[in-house]
């Protein structure tokens, strides 16, 4: 990974000194606001790269963001390069309508050896969506993360821990394995989740961006942004709209897509929404 030129991706020039907990924090932030977690990527190519190297030199680019194997993948190779101790767990995650069963189909990150309490484990999690917008020490509590707030418990699926969501946000919660493995844990589910045409990120486009000032989602064409006291939801009509929207909201600028490429994935994430009213319409 070329590190400097992934800190200066996300915004943080000159990054000095030893593990500690404000430069973790700042760096998740950072992490989050800049890089969005996304799906357009797998519209016109399904599959893509799994290997933290790969999904960073995308990222620099700004040609992807990418979802939690390759979020936290690339997260997790920058905090090592950076001198923290980092380790992969396998977890799962909870919606309206999945279970959320621990099947490394979501992977999650501690870290550990901050100069501060060598010994205590935080959370670290940029491949959420909506989730975690700073690290959360790993025990039992809440945290509170405008404009959400959000519980750590032990998990009732397995030896590990269970997150529950807010109830505005996008999943009801996530379990995940006290036990660290390494990256192969993930090579089947990401075999699948990015590029199997039953895979849910394969047959919706989506983008996250978690500001500090509010949640901003894409779902097809579809964009809302959460707030302390509200929700505000927008269809994006048009193309130069829809396009504006990932460069400006979610920092997804899609140099390499030529107007062909634009013009097939407009109409992919347009179909979604006309399928999405289909089901939802009563007759």
């Amino acid at each position: 990974m070329d590190t400097e030129a992934f800190l200066r991706r996300i915004g943080i020039n000159g990054y000095d000194g030893p593990p500690r907990l404000e430069a973790l924090t700042q760096l998740h932030e950072a992490f989050v606001d800049q890089v969005p977690y996304e799906t357009i990527q797998y519209q016109l190519t399904p599959g893509g790269p799994f290997e933290p190297e790969d999904s960073a030199k995308r990222i620099i680019a700004r040609e992807a963001g990418g979802y939690c194997f390759q979020l936290n993948g690339s997260l997790a190779l920058l905090l090592t390069e950076l001198g923290y101790s980092v380790r992969m767990h396998r977890g799962g995650v909870q919606t309206i309508s999945r279970p959320g069963d621990i099947d490394a189909s979501h992977m999650v990150l501690t870290v550990s050896g901050l100069i501060e309490d060598p010994d205590r484990l935080w959370v670290v999690d940029a491949g959420l969506g909506d989730g975690l917008r700073q690290p959360i020490p790993l025990e039992p509590g809440e945290a509170h993360q405008y404009p959400f707030t959000l519980r750590l418990r032990p998990s009732e699926k397995a030896d590990g821990w269970r997150l529950d969501h807010d109830p505005r946000a996008n999943i009801v919660g996530m379990d995940f394995e006290s036990a660290a493995v390494g990256l192969d844990a993930f090579a089947a589910q990401h075999a699948f989740l990015s590029a199997d045409p039953t895979s849910p990120f394969v047959r919706v486009a989506s983008a996250f961006r978690r500001t500090p000032n509010s949640v901003v989602v894409l779902r097809s064409v579809e964009l809302t942004e959460t707030f302390a006291d509200r929700t505000d939801t927008t269809i994006v009509e048009t193309p130069t709209d829809y396009f504006t929207a990932l460069a400006d909201l979610f920092r997804l600028p899609l140099p390499h897509y030529t107007p062909a490429d634009q013009d097939t994935l407009w109409r992919r994430v347009w179909a979604q929404y006309e399928d999405f009213l289909a089901r939802t319409t009563p007759a």
